[in-house]
């Protein structure tokens, strides 16, 4: 059962957005093709399948704080996924560094309820990644609210992809892979009639930058991390605003091992960001967020 030990007064940051892609029997996330397109159109030069030790390692080295997950898209994808359960119960022997989310399939209906709360009351995570567009589902189909349900009840964050993927790009037909399931105003519906859920909207979430923004600023339960591009190609306009009114609401993600967490820093500390808000970005506002103080 992971319980966390990170000592929250020492960590320089707190990465928000780290994919687990290989476990240690050899599996992977997904199949070579999506991963062989996610690393073509990241131009990813670094190992693409770092273990759970890998991670920690990782991450302590540079004095940070991560939180971890896969994605659960077993029935879209026709491939079994990494076990949410093994990777919590490895973050749990490096909990001085990882923060273990767990990962569901929404298309296997009450069975994602009932593997939710187990692995929130056995296992410990402190949250759940989804990816609208890769798993294949709306989030705010009516069939889903009894999971949203329960994660509220639960007390966990829920992460949602949004926007354009790696994964499929430049594939025919982009493998199926249907990008209008991550517009983060269908994820907004699930924000209103579940306040009490906090939600992380994954990446800038283009073509929908405005929409994230706007519904950040809308919804006290919303935020938003800036994972998945490299700070200096981040929207001007969402740059600004989370140096101002949305200061408290975002967030420091990479996307590692695509974007690595050291290029995303000396990136950002080029941006035209206040001083008062860089800590709250980098550290405070995740430390908040996910219950660590």
């Amino acid at each position: 059962m992971y319980e966390s030990r990170i000592d929250v007064g020492s960590v320089m940051a707190v990465d928000m957005h780290v994919h687990v892609e290989a476990d240690a029997h050899g599996n992977f996330s997904l199949d070579q093709e999506l991963l062989d397109a996610s690393a073509a159109y990241f131009r990813a030069d670094q190992d693409r399948s770092p273990t759970v030790e890998a991670l920690a390692a990782h991450y302590r080295e540079r004095n940070m704080a991560a939180v971890i997950f896969t994605v659960d898209a077993t029935t879209a994808l026709e491939h079994p996924a990494l076990s949410s359960e093994e990777i919590a119960e490895r973050a749990s022997e490096h909990a001085d560094v990882l923060i273990p989310f767990g990962s569901v399939d929404p298309l296997s209906g009450a069975a994602s309820v009932t593997r939710a709360r187990r692995l929130v009351e056995q296992h410990g995570v402190r949250g759940f990644k989804f990816h609208p567009s890769l798993q294949g589902f709306r989030p705010n189909d009516p069939k889903l609210r009894p999971l949203w349900a329960e994660l509220e009840a639960l007390g966990v964050v829920s992460l949602f992809h949004t926007g354009q993927t790696g994964i499929g790009a430049g594939l025919p037909g982009g493998r199926g892979i249907k990008l209008r399931y991550s517009d983060p105003m269908l994820i907004d519906d699930v924000a209103a009639e579940f306040p009490a859920l906090p939600i992380v909207l994954a990446h800038p979430g283009v073509p929908w930058v405005d929409s994230s923004m706007a519904i950040a600023t809308h919804k006290a339960n919303v935020f938003i991390d800036l994972s998945g591009w490299a700070p200096k190609y981040l929207p001007p306009k969402l740059v600004r605003q989370a140096g101002t009114i949305l200061r408290n609401k975002v967030l420091f993600g990479s996307d590692y091992p695509v974007l690595a967490p050291d290029r995303w820093l000396r990136e950002f500390e080029a941006l035209d960001i206040p001083d008062a808000a860089r800590p709250l970005i980098l550290r405070e506002n995740a430390i908040g967020l996910l219950g660590l103080s």
